[in-house]
């Protein structure tokens, strides 16, 4: 999970420098279709070993996954790489208040005192002007939201499909689907706050094509050991060393530019690593 942690970050980076070229629906295209060509020569070579039965629930983990990067994607190009990466980790606190809302899970105190935490430091790394979230922000807390959605999915899907078929379903539909958008976006006039999801495909050129593919690369290895890691040992302790990967997008993005973050920020940030970490170890410890 730390590598993984490493290369997601590192991927980050790939599309931040991409995405002042390119449309986010397209980085996320270009970024999925290097996995479906990696994971499937891997599927190739050696086969799937499976017994299948969730189609429904393996479809659902690829669609909501595909949006959830397209928001940060687009997160991504208009804000800091660290700030974007914290809106990202606000999962575990996502997939906590989901279980209580709709799986009708108990909360216990401390869960509940995390939580509150992590939604402070949300409104510390946003500075919400009157109370009111930009789009960008907004796009960003989803992308740990539909996350949550994703990883939740994972741990059923795990005793279903090979971890590959997992991860192809993800990349899978994250192609398809941002090919399918940038086919409709002549055709289609969507509200302003949706518009990044309908662009015109834009040829790359020069360095950026190195981009793109180391981007592809980067995202795919990391989406790999991730998926792994949530395999093979409990939740907790993967996602405790997750979350050094906003230290890793912190570093990156400030080499490629970004300002250091204020005061606030890095306290915001602080209390999103706080609460997820609350989380997490509550839960593996029941």
């Amino acid at each position: 999970m730390l590598i993984a942690s490493l290369f997601f970050a590192v991927m980050g980076g790939f599309a931040k420098e991409v995405s002042s070229v390119l449309p986010a629906v397209e980085v996320t295209f270009f970024r999925n279709l290097f996995g479906v060509i990696l994971i499937g020569l891997a599927i190739y070579r050696v086969p799937l070993q499976q017994k299948g039965g969730k189609p429904l629930l393996l479809f659902f983990r690829g669609a909501i996954g595909f949006v959830a990067l397209l928001a940060y994607f687009y997160t991504i190009a208009h804000i800091p790489l660290g700030e974007a990466v914290t809106y990202n980790k606000t999962s575990p606190i996502f997939v906590a208040l989901f279980a209580f809302l709709f799986l009708g899970e108990r909360l216990s105190r401390i869960a509940i005192v995390a939580i509150f935490l992590g939604f402070g430091g949300i409104l510390l790394i946003a500075k919400p002007a009157g109370g009111v979230f930009d789009v960008y922000d907004i796009w960003g807390i989803f992308s740990g939201a539909g996350a949550a959605l994703a990883y939740t999915s994972i741990r059923e899907l795990r005793g279903y499909y090979d971890t590959r078929a997992i991860v192809m379903s993800f990349v899978g539909v994250g192609t398809i689907a941002p090919f399918v958008l940038m086919m409709l976006s002549p055709y289609v006039t969507p509200p302003l706050q949706l518009e990044f999801m309908f662009a015109s495909f834009v040829m790359p050129k020069g360095i950026v094509w190195f981009y793109v593919v180391m981007m592809g690369i980067t995202a795919t290895l990391s989406q790999l050991l991730m998926t792994k890691a949530y395999e093979v040992t409990k939740a907790g302790i993967v996602g405790t060393v997750s979350y050094s990967n906003i230290l890793f997008a912190l570093m990156i993005g400030m080499m490629l530019g970004d300002p250091v973050p204020d005061m606030w920020s890095i306290l915001g940030i602080l209390l999103v690593i706080i609460s997820g970490l609350i989380v997490a170890l509550v839960k593996d410890k029941k």
